[in-house]
């Protein structure tokens, strides 16, 4: 049994929502090197998260007379696996923006598909929105995701760090970086001790924006109501079996379009569009057995689905060195 501390900040994206104006480009350097070198902890431990977003990084706040210190910890790691665990008939538990793309073709979870995962949380930090929360998050968004779509990063964003992003969000998982190397570039920043002039720049345009009024609370409104943060089994959900019927046809009638799709093409938006685009009826962020919607992309009908998966939820604690008490 894993034992931490009661979380008191809630989890990530709650905490930017509510204080998004107050955290300073360097502060979001420090959060995201903290949650890096967790994942980088983890991954050395060769295990895989499986269901990392925003919803499963908690904040505790430590506040005495003389500091203030906000910690961040990776939590819900009930359905972590040894990264040399082959097995596929796990059920798929998840929040669709935050998989990576070859999951939904079939392929196993990876360190590199953490990585993918902590590049939406990257982005998250830039807007304070949750990635694609202006379309319904269904197989056509899925398709999508394969095809190569990804958030639109705001023109405000560091060119340094908006390539990262993007290298970590890249569709091919052997081009991603290691949670390691993620960690020593996000370290660099966060210490001011490399591309500080791009930094001090943006940090800049986020006061200017502020004074402005386009850049506040009223732009990070609470999510919407089937946005439940719990990571929950969805039994009742999952396609036990593939129509092979669905598969040839969908074999026959679409090709992926991933590995064309050039992502440094895109233009970058105004943070007024990812604004207005942040909310919509359908969008959930409930972690939640993907499987149904996969079985209906997925053409190679690599995964089954009959066992499912009973786990324990655990969490690890986040910090220069992480310290995790167990009792048999």
């Amino acid at each position: 049994m894993f034992l931490m501390k009661y979380a008191n900040g809630g989890n990530l994206h709650n905490y930017l929502q509510e204080n998004f104006t107050e955290i300073t480009w360097k502060k979001k350097l420090c959060i995201l090197w903290r949650i890096s070198d967790g994942l980088q902890t983890i991954h050395e431990k060769d295990f895989i998260h499986r269901d990392f977003h925003s919803g499963n990084i908690l904040v505790e706040i430590i506040e005495n007379e003389l500091c203030k210190i906000d910690q961040y910890l990776i939590g819900d790691l009930g359905l972590s696996q040894p990264a040399n665990n082959t097995l596929s008939r796990n059920e798929i538990y998840g929040v669709i923006p935050y998989v990576a793309p070859e999951v939904f073709k079939g392929d196993a979870f990876s360190k590199a598909t953490d990585i993918y995962s902590m590049s939406m949380i990257m982005w998250e930090l830039t807007t304070g929105c949750k990635p694609f929360a202006n379309v319904e998050h269904d197989t056509d968004l899925i398709y999508e995701i394969i095809d190569g779509k990804r958030p639109e990063i705001t023109n405000d964003t560091p060119e340094d760090f908006a390539n990262l992003i993007k290298k970590c969000w890249n569709s091919d998982p052997k081009k991603r970086p290691s949670a390691k190397k993620l960690c020593e570039s996000l370290n660099l920043w966060a210490n001011m001790g490399k591309d500080a002039n791009q930094f001090n720049q943006a940090e800049e345009i986020r006061l200017q924006l502020i004074q402005s009024k386009l850049l506040g609370q009223e732009f990070s409104e609470k999510a919407h109501s089937k946005a439940i943060y719990t990571s929950r089994s969805l039994s009742s959900f999952i396609s036990k079996s593939s129509s092979n019927s669905l598969m040839n046809s969908l074999r026959q009638n679409y090709v992926t379009k991933e590995f064309e799709f050039d992502i440094n093409d895109i233009q970058r938006p105004s943070r007024d569009t990812i604004i207005q685009n942040s909310n919509t009826q359908h969008a959930i962020y409930t972690s939640r057995p993907l499987s149904e919607l996969i079985s209906k992309v997925n053409p190679s009908g690599k995964r089954n689905f009959e066992d499912e998966t009973h786990v324990n939820r655990k969490h690890t604690k986040i910090s220069n060195e992480i310290n995790t008490e167990f009792q048999e």
